[in-house]
């Protein structure tokens, strides 16, 4: 959430960042929200100031035994107004939060402006392409041949765009989760088993509410969410908080399922393992100053590349531009991996700093070397989404005989089975 001081103090800022953004936003209406605010404030104030005289007034006309019917009148009048109108200032302030909630962040300098994914820019790869002596297959037709996904099953169970991982499908899906886990906790990431139900003011404090309701899998009965990523539990961790500056940044990393309506998407991905309604995910976060967050986000980048380094699996970095960011985030780098099957790079990993958009949302806090309480910055990561890195891993390491290599660091995760 942005600071209403902000808003109206650099309204032409703000208003360019939201455009650049393509978001659609009356500022006019968020300027007179806050200026009824203050309105109402200042009549209270000076209600309150006027009654606490009268009451002086009454006091010493008591004592002087003369009528003060008329005062107490007043008095009572001035009470019912104030009552009335602490009720008027309850509902624009909430109508005021409500406008701001919507509000995207603002993207930071270094983001490239365009309107959507077009304009996005490499910023580096890593590895070649996998070259085939023969036509590569995609991960759909692989694991359905060796029985490694029932796509049928699973939507038989559920619905569309739920999978079952089967036999070997399970047990590589489960080394590549205990893999990315190990990995990333030896690199100094305090490792979280969240909870998946969420509440709504976790939700909220992250991004996801009010915004993208419609997103989200709600279990209305119990006023919860399912957890659309491991990022809204563990940055929750800290919610109406003080951080010690000392231990700044806090590094974790998380894995869950997560549940997405997809509900923007359909006839997107519609075919394999790519855009699910529930996939697992292995989660970076970080609370870092806000002097430090933007050499903590090209840390986070690198940590979450180094999964597909020890994977060697070929990929490339693009910084995401204006238009394609995510509604919290300020600046975001998508790692892509390559698809041989698909012949394409596609997207594995965003790597985002919120700056304090998510804190101020969530009221988390720490206290700065002068002793100043100020809100820390919030940055998240995949690292990496696991039914994508099977995909990955599928497609690249297929062989000739329809077999499929199992990249070294996962033989001991395997069983010691070295192919499938």
């Amino acid at each position: 959430m942005l600071d209403i001081k902000m808003i109206l103090g650099s309204r032409e800022i703000v208003e360019e960042k939201t455009h650049q953004r393509g978001a659609s936003i009356n500022f006019d209406e968020i300027a007179a929200l806050d200026s009824r605010r203050k309105s109402i404030i200042q009549e209270v104030e000076e209600l309150k100031r006027q009654r606490n005289e009268i009451s002086k007034q009454v006091g010493q006309l008591k004592r002087e035994g003369k009528d003060t019917e008329a005062l107490q009148q007043q008095v009572k009048d001035s009470a019912a107004r104030t009552s009335e109108l602490e009720q008027q200032q309850k509902t624009v302030e909430e109508e005021l939060q409500q406008a701001l909630l919507v509000i995207p962040n603002l993207i930071d300098d270094s983001v490239p402006l365009g309107k959507d994914e077009s304009a996005n820019t490499l910023y580096r790869t890593w590895g070649e392409p996998t070259k085939f002596s023969f036509s590569p297959k995609a991960h759909w037709d692989i694991c359905v041949d060796k029985g490694m996904l029932d796509f049928e099953r699973g939507a038989k169970i559920s619905k569309a765009r739920f999978t079952l991982a089967i036999g070997l499908g399970a047990r590589l899906e489960r080394a590549l989760i205990n893999f990315m886990m190990d990995l990333h906790a030896g690199r100094g990431y305090q490792e979280i088993m969240p909870p998946q139900l969420i509440s709504p003011a976790s939700m909220m404090g992250t991004g996801q509410l009010p915004k993208f309701q419609e997103e989200a899998f709600c279990c209305e009965r119990d006023d919860l969410y399912l957890s659309p990523t491991a990022e809204v539990p563990v940055t929750n961790m800290f919610r109406d908080e003080i951080l010690n500056i000392s231990e700044l940044p806090l590094k974790y990393t998380a894995y869950s399922a997560c549940f997405r309506r997809e509900a923007g998407s359909y006839g997107k991905d519609v075919r394999g393992y790519i855009r699910q309604h529930q996939f697992n995910k292995v989660e970076l976060v970080k609370f870092a100053t806000q002097e430090g967050s933007m050499d903590e986000l090209e840390e986070m980048l690198l940590e979450a590349e180094e999964v597909l380094r020890q994977l060697k699996l070929p990929y490339r970095v693009m910084t995401l531009s204006s238009g394609d960011i995510g509604f919290s985030s300020s600046k975001t780098y998508d790692i892509e991996v390559w698809l041989p099957g698909q012949n394409t790079y596609r997207e594995i990993s965003s790597c985002s700093n919120c700056k304090d958009f998510q804190a101020r949302r969530a009221n988390i806090r720490y206290r700065n070397e002068d002793g100043k309480v100020v809100f820390a910055h919030t940055l998240n990561g995949s690292g990496l989404a696991v039914g994508r890195t099977l995909v990955a891993v599928v497609e690249n390491y297929q062989q000739p005989d329809g077999s499929i290599l199992i990249p070294d660091v996962l033989v001991p995760y395997m069983g010691g089975l070295k192919k499938i």
